[in-house]
């Protein structure tokens, strides 16, 4: 015959269900203790502190490593912003130094094209104007070469310069290069029609 262990189980149970249920009934002490009595015994009082401790340690925790996130994240946009300016600055430079270079390419070709005709001027005052003319070119050369420098030192020095400014200038050098090819290609010109 078969023993029927489900039956004998259920059995076990319920017999430890009743005699738990007469041992609370029997302690009222007990009744102070259990999660839906009114009052909080001793015991829940002081678990209930320790939690609120525990939480309220959680979230100050918490607080702090946002707060921390927070500034690194203000850091790192920061550092961003200063590399984008200074990346800003380079290309500003670099183009500057294109500028001037080209400048000082177009005062070296007109100076040596202005040679090769300079034989066939006869007139003593059509020599004289250009050499004039290229004196205002190799001007304009040495203008462009100083300016080429201001600006290198200034990229050099990019750190300590963008505290400062925002810009790359090539200073008066830079600016008067370009007006000295012009005023030098157009005193030779004058030279050539002189002659």
């Amino acid at each position: 015959m078969p023993i029927p262990w489900l039956g004998l189980v259920d059995l076990a149970l319920g017999l430890g269900n009743m005699a738990r249920g007469r041992k609370r009934s029997a302690d009222p002490e007990s009744e102070q203790l259990t999660a839906g009595g009114r009052a909080l015994g001793p015991l829940d009082a002081r678990l209930a502190g320790v939690m609120v401790a525990a939480l309220k340690e959680v979230f100050d925790r918490d607080s702090r490593r946002l707060e921390l996130e927070r500034e690194q994240m203000e850091a790192e946009r920061l550092r961003a912003e200063r590399a984008l300016r200074l990346e800003q600055l380079r290309q500003a430079g670099e183009r500057e130094i294109g500028r001037l270079r080209l400048v000082a390419g177009v005062a070296v070709a007109a100076w040596l094209g202005t040679l090769f005709f300079s034989a066939r001027l006869v007139g003593g005052g059509a020599r004289i104007t250009v050499g004039v003319g290229w004196a205002l070119l190799l001007a304009a050369l040495a203008s462009s070469f100083f300016a080429q420098t201001t600006v290198a030192h200034t990229l050099d020095r990019m750190d300590e310069a963008s505290a400062r400014r925002d810009i790359v200038d090539a200073g008066l050098a830079g600016a008067l290069a370009p007006w000295l090819l012009v005023v030098g290609l157009a005193v030779i010109a004058a030279a050539v029609l002189i002659a």
